[in-house]
């Protein structure tokens, strides 16, 4: 392997990792707009209670769902934590493993509420890596 094919791939980890960050950061209090242009157009989320969402519409609706309820976003004191990811890139394809944390009343002694592992698959595009297909492994939040 070249020098520029170890220094291109070392850049797509990283823009890589970034992207799991983002995703973490805007689940938790950002636009929910600029969260699902994480995704590709044909992205899925599966949740850990297996319901599956397909597509930026629906996506979309699930994060508003996961707000609207409370489960996570602005002002709910929660914090999705991500720690020891695994990224194995092939071309303009890569899967993740990554570990999951998720705290609730982040604004006192966090309490943690699940953990669990993120089982993604990344895809490049002409805007950049993005989020291919995200599956949830470990209990649901309370």
């Amino acid at each position: 392997m070249g020098l520029d094919e170890q220094v291109r791939r070392v850049a797509d980890e990283l823009e890589i990792r970034n992207l799991l960050a983002r995703l973490a950061q805007m689940a938790d209090d950002g636009d929910l707009n600029e969260y699902v242009q994480l995704f590709t157009e044909d992205g899925s989320w599966q949740g850990p209670d297996g319901g599956v969402r397909r597509g930026r519409a629906d996506l979309l609706a699930g994060a508003q769902e996961r707000r609207a309820s409370g489960i996570q976003g602005p002002n709910t004191n929660t914090r999705h934590v991500v720690t020891t990811t695994v990224i194995q890139l092939a071309g303009d394809t890569a899967t993740g493993r990554t570990y999951y944390h998720y705290y609730g009343n982040t604004q006192g002694v966090p309490e943690q509420r699940t953990m669990g592992v993120y089982q993604d698959e990344f895809r490049r595009t002409a805007q950049g890596w993005k989020m291919a297909r995200r599956v949830i492994q470990g209990p649901p939040p309370p």
